[in-house]
């Protein structure tokens, strides 16, 4: 599967409370915090679903990678969505693992398996 989502009992701001925190722990920050029913409203839809988009990065990590392949900037930064499904919390991102495979570089994909480790690991902490 190209995406790691898991579901919680936590709020929908309350997981992203729990997910700031232990990205935090990992040198992630959360450089935006999209609320896509909000933006979609304000244009004058009609969509009701909470649905979060979160765009986060590890500086250093993000060096490291564009230092060996400019391609890999099209899958930065990285992001973790926290969504209302049905009335259960979930929270996902697509795996760097997937995502580095496009760019056929074997040297990168030991550097996004440890990311997506750890952002795992991150999302695991928050539910």
């Amino acid at each position: 599967m190209f995406h790691y989502t898991v579901e919680t009992n936590k709020s929908i701001d309350e997981a992203i409370s729990s997910l700031e925190e232990s990205l935090s722990a990992e040198k992630f920050g959360v450089l935006w915090s999209f609320n896509v029913k909000d933006k979609l409203q304000e244009k004058g839809l009609d969509f009701q679903q909470d649905y979060r988009i979160l765009e986060v990065c590890n500086p250093h990590e993000a060096e490291r990678v564009l230092s060996q392949n400019n391609l890999v900037g099209y899958f930065l930064p990285c992001k973790i969505v926290v969504y209302d499904d049905h009335g259960t919390t979930k929270i996902g991102m697509p795996k760097p693992s997937e995502l580095i495979s496009m760019v056929e570089d074997e040297g990168l994909k030991e550097l996004a398996v440890d990311i997506e480790k750890r952002l795992i690991g991150c999302i695991d902490k928050s539910i």
